[in-house]
């Protein structure tokens, strides 16, 4: 991920650098398990580990000629070990993938903690927000048309609770990414004791993979890479509402504009929904990921290494861009500016036609028909006020009329008020203050 999306602490999980340093816990780790067990002299251990890790430069100067990352690392690694001989008993019994899936754990849970953070800040600001607009009238709108009187809070408590369960699927994924495998080639233990992986694993906190068959089978991290392109495109929602209300036509919302901000190179007056329509951007990045790591379950027999290269790019990316979206749906939604009185005057805008339901039915309650009379009553009516702008109310007591049909309108005026339609949501805003 270029480094206009990459925010430091999720770039730090991802660096070269960080990586080797994990690879030489992970080591140093095993060797200490081979000591205890008699299996490696511990003076070996010792050098080990005042041996500073290697830097990305001297294992890079490395692979180039021997084409392999592992191998490179444990090269560059021995340079910086003194005496030079305990570095023989690096890596003694393992395969590469013990050690670059074992590592690959312990940077998939540092990037998913990170993200859960910063998602537990996103439910809070979601939560505030929709609660304190719980009673900011607007009209509810399907199929971009308007529909019903409703309030902005309930729009905003629909992100919070999905936000929440997107959250809640990362953490579930994370223990399934938090899983480990030090078994050998093919995953046998022929050169190496089971012991030594469950001793890794307790000091890592990781599980070990209930079998391995040199690799760990990648169900896991396809559930942990679809749980972030969910989380991606809930954020994405978030950011679609927010572009349709600050168009020119609408101008209900407004995404924060600094002092010294510009809109246009062109255009002084632009205010453009720059950061949702970012967040729509870089949403389809992190969706983009979630088929090639699935694509890396089928493997050739016990091991090949197809799904490397894809993971080297998909999971950095994935996390680095998600982590990029909340934080930056976090800065729009506590500086969102919700124009109140325009969202009135938009909800009153069609002349009434907000309350066509609600007239059909109380029509069928007065006596007439549904089919026969209230429902081509009602359309009629409303049909001309599309056409005409005139109020609905007028354009419905005219119809009704010129068809002989009698109405009682002061049941109408009880009915059409815009309050009434959101009095049954206050059950909603308790369990979405209780959100956590």
């Amino acid at each position: 991920m270029i480094g206009r999306y990459t925010l430091p602490d999720m770039g730090r999980v991802w660096s070269e650098a960080h990586k080797y340093e994990l690879w030489c816990q992970v080591e140093t780790l095993v060797m200490e398990a081979h000591v205890a067990a008699g299996t490696v002299p511990a003076e070996a251990l010792a050098a080990v580990r005042k041996a500073p890790a290697p830097t990305p430069e001297a294992v890079a100067e490395i692979e180039a000629v021997t084409q392999h990352d592992v191998i490179a690392f444990l090269s560059a690694w021995a340079d910086n070990t003194e005496p030079r001989e305990a570095a023989a008993y690096v890596h003694f019994g393992m395969t590469s993938s013990d050690l670059l899936d074992t590592a690959l754990a312990l940077q998939l849970v540092e990037a998913t903690d990170l993200l859960l953070e910063k998602a537990d800040r996103l439910v809070g600001v979601l939560r505030q927000h929709a609660l304190a607009h719980r009673a900011t009238l607007r009209v509810g709108r399907t199929h971009g048309i308007h529909a019903e009187p409703d309030v902005w809070g309930h729009r905003v408590a629909d992100f919070a609770f999905a936000v929440a369960r997107s959250r809640d699927r990362i953490r579930t994924a994370r223990a399934a990414v938090g899983v480990m495998a030090i078994s050998g080639a093919v995953g046998t233990y022929s050169n190496i004791d089971p012991a030594v992986e469950r001793y890794v694993a307790d000091k890592l906190g990781l599980k070990p993979a209930q079998v391995s068959t040199q690799v760990v089978i990648r169900d896991g991290i396809s559930e942990w890479v679809c749980a972030l392109a969910v989380m991606a495109t809930v954020l994405e929602a978030i950011a679609l509402e927010v572009r349709h209300g600050q168009r020119t036509e609408v101008r209900e919302l407004w995404e924060p504009f600094g002092k010294g901000q510009k809109g246009s190179s062109a255009m002084p007056h632009k205010k453009n929904p720059i950061m949702s329509e970012r967040l729509a951007g870089i949403a389809r990045l992190v969706r983009a990921q979630a088929v090639p790591v699935m694509e890396g379950i089928p493997l050739w027999h016990e091991r090949d290494i197809s799904h490397s290269s894809t993971e080297r790019i998909a999971l950095p990316d994935a996390s680095i861009a998600l982590d990029y979206m909340l934080n930056l749906t976090i800065r729009l939604m506590s500086g969102l500016v919700v124009d109140a009185e325009r969202m009135k005057a938009n909800l009153e805008s069609t002349g009434g036609l907000i309350y066509t339901s609600t007239v059909l039915l109380e029509l069928v309650d007065m006596g007439l028909s549904r089919d026969a009379e209230a429902y081509p009553l009602t359309q009629r009516a409303a049909m001309k006020t599309w056409e005409t702008g005139r109020p609905f109310r007028e354009t419905l007591r005219e119809e009704a009329a010129a068809a002989g049909l009698k109405i009682d309108e002061s049941r109408l005026d009880e009915v059409c008020r815009p309050e009434r339609f959101v009095a049954d949501l206050s059950g909603m805003f308790d369990r979405l203050a209780e959100l956590t």
